[in-house]
C-alpha cells in the first residue's frame, strides 16, 4: 500500500518512536469481523502512534464500554446485532445519554436494507456509513485515517476552548486564591493543544516560590534560587508548588537547568523547555512533555513567541500583586501604629485569617472574603484618639474613661467614611459596628441582630474571642475552656448565635491561627 503518511521510508536506520495509541472498538456480532480487522489495520501508524483495539459484541457491550473509556477515537459500528437497530442505539446513546461528540463512529453494515444510509446520516450523528463489502483493506486504511485526523483536530480545538475558559475565567479576578495558577493553566493548555495537544505541561518558576503565593523578587544566579511548579496541567497537576526536581527525572531536571542557564528553547524527542526571558526575574521555563509527533520549524517560532508573552504577562500580574501586598502591609503597619499595639504583636494578623475563615465557614463569596481580610486591620482606627494610659490602664475605668474609649467608634468611621473605595467603605463600616451587639445592648447605635451587616459580627466575634485568649494591659490570657464559656454564654446576646457556632464547630482550626501567629515575646 502506497500511503506516505502511514509509513517511513523504508530505511533501516530511521527508529519510529510510539508515542503513544489510538483507542479504536469494534462492535460485532461476528467474531471473524474482529479478526480481519485487526488483521487489516495491524500495521498502522499515524503522528507516531499505533492502534490500540477494544470489542464489543453486542450493543450492550458496547454500551458499557463507552461508559467505562472516555477515549475512544473511533468505532467501527455494525447496526444488525442482538437487535435490528443495536448499532443505531449504541450512536444514540454515545451523542445523547453520555454527551460525546468526540468519538468518530462508522457505521458498517451487512445489510444497507435494514438502515438506509439517506435516512441514518439526516437522523443520527453518524460520521461515516459503510458496507461490510466495499470496505476493504485499503478503504478501511483510508477511512480510518480520516476519521482518527477529525478526530485529533476536535480535540486540539477542545483543549483551546478549555485552555481559552480557564484564562477567561481567571481574567475575571486574577487575585483570588487560584486564578493566577488558572491564568498560567489556561496558556500552557492552549500551548499544548497547538502542538498537537499534549496534556502534560507545567510553568516552572522561582518568582513564585511556595503554594501560598510567597513572592521571591530576588535577582540571583540559578542554584541560589530553586525552581518549582507554579502550574500544571495532565501529570503536573498535582506537582504545582513541589521543587522541580522531585516532579521530574534526572535526565528531565538536567534539560531544564540547560535551558536555564543559557536562557534558550531546548527540544528532546517528545518533550520541549522553553526558557521565558524576564527584566524582572531570573525567567521561567515552559515545560512540554508527552507531544505526539516532533517539533516542526513553525512550531518552533509559535514555541518563541508564546514564552516570550507568556513571561511577560507573568511579569505584569506579579507587579499588580505585588501593588496589592504592599496596599496590604501598608494598612496592617498603619492599623497597628494607631491601635498602639506593641512591637510583637501579631493581633491583627490573627483577626484577618480568623475572620476570613469564618466568613468562609458562614457562606460568604470570594471577593467578600478577600475584602473582609484586607478591611479588618483599620477596625480599630478610631482607638488612635484614646490616649494609650486609657488603654493600657490595668485598674477599673471612670465613667469618663469609658466614654472616650466608646467615642473611638464613631471617630474611625468619620476618619473613613467619605472614601470612594469599596475597602475603606467596608472599614468604615466595621469601625462603627464593631461594638454592637445581637441584643441591641452595643455602641454607638444600638443596632440589633441583622441590623448589624454580618461582616461586622463576624470582625466582633473574632475580635472579642482574641482579647479573651490573648493577655493585655488589664487582663491575663484565659484558657480556651473559660474562652468556649463564654462564647456559648454570650451566644444570642453579644454575638450572632449562628457564627458562635460556626467557629465552634472548627475550634481547632482557629485555635491553628491563634498558634501560628502567636504573639512574639
Amino acid at each position: 500500500m502506497n500511503d506516505d503518511f502511514l509509513f517511513a521510508e523504508d530505511d533501516d536506520e530511521i527508529h519510529v518512536e510510539e508515542l503513544g495509541c489510538w483507542k479504536v472498538l469494534i462492535v460485532d456480532d461476528e467474531p471473524e469481523v474482529h479478526a480481519v480487522t485487526k488483521l487489516a489495520l495491524n500495521d498502522f501508524n499515524l503522528n507516531g502512534k499505533t492502534l490500540e483495539f477494544v470489542s464489543a459484541y453486542s450493543g450492550e457491550e458496547a454500551k458499557a464500554i463507552f461508559k467505562s473509556h472516555d477515549d475512544i477515537a473511533v468505532v467501527l459500528l455494525d447496526v444488525v446485532m442482538e437487535t435490528d437497530d443495536a448499532g443505531l442505539k449504541v450512536a444514540e446513546y454515545v451523542r445523547n445519554e453520555l454527551d460525546n461528540h468526540f468519538t468518530r463512529i462508522i457505521l458498517r453494515t451487512g445489510q444497507p436494507g435494514q438502515a438506509p444510509e439517506k435516512d441514518v446520516i439526516i437522523n443520527y450523528d453518524i460520521n461515516d456509513y459503510k458496507s461490510k463489502t466495499e470496505l476493504t483493506a485499503q478503504k478501511l486504511f483510508t477511512v480510518i485515517i480520516a476519521a482518527l485526523r477529525s478526530y485529533r483536530d476536535i480535540i486540539v480545538i477542545e483543549e483551546n476552548r478549555r485552555g481559552l475558559e480557564k484564562i477567561i475565567d481567571a481574567s475575571v479576578d486574577l487575585f483570588s486564591s487560584r486564578s493566577l495558577e488558572k491564568f498560567m493553566q489556561g496558556i500552557i493548555q492552549q500551548l499544548a493543544s497547538i502542538l498537537g495537544c499534549s496534556k502534560d505541561a507545567a510553568y516552572i518558576t522561582t518568582a513564585v516560590a511556595t503554594t501560598s503565593r510567597t513572592i521571591n523578587t530576588s535577582n540571583n544566579a540559578l542554584g541560589d534560587d530553586e525552581l518549582y511548579v507554579f502550574a500544571g496541567n495532565g501529570e503536573y497537576a498535582s506537582k504545582e508548588g513541589v521543587p522541580l526536581k522531585d516532579a521530574i527525572n534526572d535526565q528531565e531536571y538536567a534539560l531544564c537547568v540547560k535551558a536555564m542557564r543559557e536562557k534558550q528553547i531546548v527540544y528532546a524527542e517528545d518533550h520541549v523547555v522553553a526558557y521565558c526571558n524576564s527584566k524582572s526575574h531570573n525567567g521561567a521555563l515552559l515545560y512540554l512533555s508527552g507531544l505526539p509527533r516532533r517539533i516542526g520549524e513553525s512550531d518552533r517560532h509559535l514555541v518563541k513567541r508564546f514564552s516570550d508573552s507568556v513571561q511577560l504577562a507573568f511579569d505584569n500580574v506579579l507587579k499588580t500583586v505585588d501593588v496589592e501586598a504592599t496596599q496590604k502591609e501598608i494598612i496592617e503597619r498603619l492599623g497597628r501604629a494607631l491601635e498602639h499595639e506593641p512591637n510583637g504583636s501579631n493581633n491583627l494578623k490573627r483577626m484577618v485569617k480568623m475572620a476570613q475563615l469564618l466568613a468562609k465557614k458562614a457562606g460568604l463569596d470570594e471577593h467578600a472574603i478577600h475584602e473582609l481580610g484586607l478591611a479588618i486591620p483599620l477596625h480599630d482606627i478610631g482607638t488612635s484618639i484614646v490616649p494609650k494610659s486609657i488603654l493600657q490602664k490595668s485598674s477599673p475605668l471612670s465613667e469618663e474613661e469609658i466614654f472616650k474609649i466608646r467615642q473611638h467608634a464613631e471617630f474611625g468611621y468619620q476618619i473613613l467614611r467619605d472614601s470612594c473605595r469599596p475597602t475603606i467603605q467596608l472599614a468604615a463600616m466595621l469601625a462603627k459596628q464593631h461594638h454592637e451587639r445581637w441584643d441591641g445592648k452595643g455602641y454607638p447605635d444600638g443596632l440589633t441582630k441583622e441590623e448589624i451587616d454580618i461582616k461586622s459580627r463576624i470582625a466582633t466575634l473574632v475580635d472579642v474571642f482574641d482579647a479573651l485568649l490573648n493577655a493585655r494591659p488589664y487582663k491575663p490570657a484565659w484558657s480556651i475552656e473559660k474562652v468556649e464559656a463564654v462564647l456559648i454564654e454570650e451566644k444570642g446576646q453579644h454575638f450572632d448565635p449562628y457564627l458562635v457556632d460556626c467557629l465552634l464547630s472548627d475550634l481547632s482550626a482557629f485555635m491553628a491561627i491563634q498558634t501560628e501567629y502567636a504573639d512574639e515575646k
